[in-house]
């Protein structure tokens, strides 16, 4: 077979045609706006355009090129008269809709209609009446602000989400991204009754949550895909929020428009993190249309809670919009000392922010928020030798504090160059402050029941400042539609640690005594200053061959520094870790919506010290096969996914047999699984959310007696399953109920498979009533109030039934 030779001419001879008719304006006796890719398939699109789902992304302008667009984005072969479109401007278009839709909102308003001729459709003048028309003439329809809509940084309609950004930093249709991806919108947040981010992840695929129990502190304690991600997965509006020590950057729910997993190695877009994946938050944002609301929560544990979300247009056309979220809590700890007056835990959080659109093609959106919480540290049971619940909770009530306080700035700019390339810049920069103290013990009791505890107090400070620069395009080349980004990220962090220690009380677990006098500890044992630099380059190209045909393929180069400054060893030791990573993969929509798609991605991950010769750690590396199929149906009220992978992580530190207290990096582990989602709107008023996923981990090289065994804190069964449902008759509209079921497998508590956590499964119910601009809901979680323990062998208890009642009225 010979191999093909390809002369550069035709391609550019190509481009200059397309060019050109891309600039050709409609002449008076009408042109074909766009050649039909073939008969047959331009004919069934014409005739048959509500069935045909389609990308556009149209900026505002002149009529005649919005429909040129409209007709090169979707295939399908437009005709009109110049003199009917002169003069005449189209408002801008961009989401995922039918021809018939998108015409309508282009024509809207024009005294133009569409009608099916043949294998074209063709623009004319709308007749007088609808009996009088004598073609197939396409009716105005009215497009609302819903799924078919939607935009990847704006709110969800419902619980189906159709676009997403998260896995390719672009506004793609879920279904074409070849990755698993779940999203928890307003809606299905506001349901649920979501109070805690931790809480919304209770109901998605692959994620385990709250290992370690009920924490008034609001850590994101959780594992993707059986790999722990609290501190590497956590970003907010596309930029990464850092953590160190126990400083965890959190983010207050109802300040949020929604919340997105994207299940596996993602380093090939966001640089540095683990395997598992990564979990973004996208802010509420100003709306014109933002909801004016004032909520008011009251709940067990002493919850009080006032809330409020308001925004608007500040001048007469429109250029600037306003949006301030902000709450209040107190709330009591779950975990009670007997005999002790607990101390409330107190949150303050605002978010203030607004837009600037000078013309139709910039737009501006600066974000800030103050977050401050002071509450008490992760209690927890006392732990025996047999391991048996004992209800005794260790620690010192007088001596518990966690209190932590974060401010961040930042701006998201976009600026359109011309109809096909775009520029963004994303900003953030954050601070976070904490004084925190705790008692703490190891070990088991002694024979009188005595157990050993020492006093702890912590000082942190963490900054950082992350900016992400992007250059994206749209163009055709080699028969293929091109969405093509480049991008520059940069990530800068400092923490300030310093830890001391003390004596702490001793706890007898046969007559426990609360409220002895502990003395602040003042050893110090822990005193350093890191300092982290990422600097990552990326390139991705998402191309559409023919109308099914998706390939996505990115590749990106790390480089990250980190200098730690131990102040108590007086050593300065620096890191440098450089790695390149990628991914690729392919998608075929079918018109149908169902897409079977496979995709490989990979990560990587720096790691602290070094082996028995001094040389420094590499970083860990992930990589990942990924087979599987996303079903949205008509109108996108519905989302079906089912994934297999085959996960694997290089470069884990195990024990080196030959050097005694040193880790060499031989070790590895692979994750396998299925995961399965359905988000779906039944009818009218009924929404489900259900998902089920097997995960089955493994140790697969190691020099320590984790070898062959599970990773802790991963069960092989989870499953979940919520609906909510809105009454629609006269008789009792307004009414609503929800009701959800969620189960964890058993699991292993240690890297050595000893020690188990039982399974256990919990009711969650909601009952809603909606009057006008009231809204009345009661949300009651762990209904029936089980009593558990979600890991045995720390002895942390889980959460326990919480009750709370909201009223909402909006303005």
């Amino acid at each position: 077979m010979t191999k093909p030779t390809f002369s550069p001419r035709p391609q550019r001879l190509a481009l200059a045609v397309h060019a050109a008719m891309m600039a050709l304006p409609m002449t008076a006796t009408g042109v074909a706006i766009c050649a039909a890719p073939s008969a047959a398939h331009a004919q069934a699109t014409a005739q048959a355009p509500a069935q045909a789902m389609h990308d556009f992304d149209i900026p505002a302008g002149p009529l005649s090129t919005a429909l040129t667009r409209v007709a090169a984005q979707s295939g399908v072969p437009l005709t009109a008269d110049a003199a009917l479109t002169a003069g005449k401007t189209a408002p801008a278009l961009k989401g995922r809709m039918t021809l018939r839709e998108a015409l309508a909102q282009l024509l809207a308003g024009s005294g133009l209609a569409a009608g099916a001729e043949g294998a074209s459709i063709v623009i004319k003048a709308a007749p007088p009446a609808p009996g009088g028309a004598k073609e197939a003439v396409l009716p105005v329809v009215t497009v609302r602000a819903g799924a078919e809509q939607e935009s990847s940084w704006g709110p969800v309609k419902g619980y189906v989400a159709t676009h997403s950004a998260m896995a390719t930093k672009t506004d793609t249709a879920i279904i074409e991204t070849p990755q698993s991806i779940s999203v928890i919108g307003r809606d299905e947040l506001d349901a649920r009754g979501v109070n805690a981010t931790i809480e919304a992840l209770r109901y998605v695929p692959g994620v385990v949550t709250s290992f370690y129990g009920q924490d008034d502190r609001s850590w994101e304690w959780f594992s993707i895909r059986g790999f722990g991600s609290s501190y590497d997965a956590n970003y907010l509006d596309g930029l990464r929020q850092p953590s160190g020590g126990y400083t965890v950057l959190q983010n207050e729910p109802y300040g949020l428009e929604r919340i997105e997993v994207l299940r596996g190695p993602s380093s090939t877009m966001y640089g540095q993190g683990d395997a598992g994946g990564v979990i973004s938050r996208i802010s509420k944002r100003p709306r014109a249309d933002a909801p004016r609301e004032v909520e008011v929560q009251l709940g067990n544990y002493g919850r009080r809670r006032l809330a409020a979300d308001l925004g608007g247009v500040l001048d007469d056309d429109g250029k600037l919009i306003y949006r301030v979220v902000a709450a209040g809590l107190g709330t009591d700890p779950q975990n009670d000392y007997p005999g002790w007056d607990e101390k409330r835990s107190k949150r303050t959080y605002i978010a203030p922010s607004i837009a600037w659109k000078p013309s139709p093609d910039t737009t501006l959106v600066v974000l800030a928020d103050y977050h401050a919480f002071r509450t008490t540290s992760n209690s927890n049971e006392y732990v025996g030798q047999d391991h048996k619940r004992t209800r005794i909770l260790t620690g010192e009530p007088s001596h518990d504090l966690h209190d932590q306080r974060q401010w961040s700035l930042g701006y998201q700019f976009e600026h359109r160059l011309n109809p096909n390339w775009t520029i963004r810049q994303n900003l953030r920069t954050a601070r976070a402050d904490l004084d925190a103290k705790f008692v703490y013990g190891y070990g088991s009791a002694d024979a009188l029941g005595n157990f050993a505890q020492d006093a702890y107090k912590r000082d942190e400070s963490l900054r950082y400042t992350a900016l992400d620069n992007q250059l994206q395009g749209r163009f055709d080349w080699f028969g293929m539609q091109h969405t093509a980004l480049v991008g520059v990220d940069w990530l800068r962090v400092n923490f300030d640690d310093k830890a001391y220690t003390g004596a702490g009380p001793t706890l007898n677990v046969n007559n426990p005594v609360y409220g002895q006098p502990v003395a602040d500890p003042s050893t110090l044992y822990e005193s350093y200053v890191d300092k982290q630099r990422q600097l990552g380059f990326y390139a991705q190209d998402q191309m559409k061959l023919g109308p099914s045909w998706r390939i996505t393929a990115g590749l990106r180069h790390d480089r990250a520094h980190t200098d730690n400054n131990e102040r108590l060893a007086a050593t300065t030791p620096r890191r440098d870790d450089s790695a390149t990573t990628g991914r690729l993969g392919v998608s075929y929509v079918m018109a149908s919506g169902l897409a079977p798609y496979a995709s490989y991605a990979e990560s990587f991950l720096p790691q602290v010290g070094s082996d028995f010769s001094g040389k420094r750690f590499d970083p860990t590396r992930g990589k990942q096969l990924e087979l599987g199929v996303k079903y949205q149906p008509g109108e996108g009220k519905a989302l079906f996914t089912a994934a297999v992978f085959d996960l694997t992580k290089t470069n884990v530190q195990t024990l080196d047999p030959e050097h005694v207290g040193y880790n060499v990096q031989t070790g590895e582990v692979r994750s396998r699984g299925l995961e399965l989602e359905i988000k779906q709107e039944l009818f009218r008023g009924l929404n489900v959310s259900a998902q089920y996923t097997w995960t089955d981990t493994e140790v697969t090289k190691s020099g320590d007696a984790d070898l062959g065994k599970q990773l802790p804190n991963v069960p092989r069964h989870l499953a979940s399953a919520w609906m909510d449902y809105k009454v629609q008759g006269n008789d009792w509209r307004g009414l609503g109920f929800g009701l959800g079921v969620r189960h964890v497998g058993k699991r292993y508590d240690d890297s050595a498979n000893s020690l188990t956590s039982s399974s256990y499964t919990l009711v969650d119910a909601a009952l809603t009533y909606d009057a006008g601009n009231w809204s009345l809901a009661l949300n009651v979680n762990n209904l029936f109030d089980k009593d558990y323990l979600a890991n045995a062998s720390y002895g942390y208890p889980g959460s326990r039934r919480t009750a709370v009642l909201s009223a909402k009225y909006r303005f």
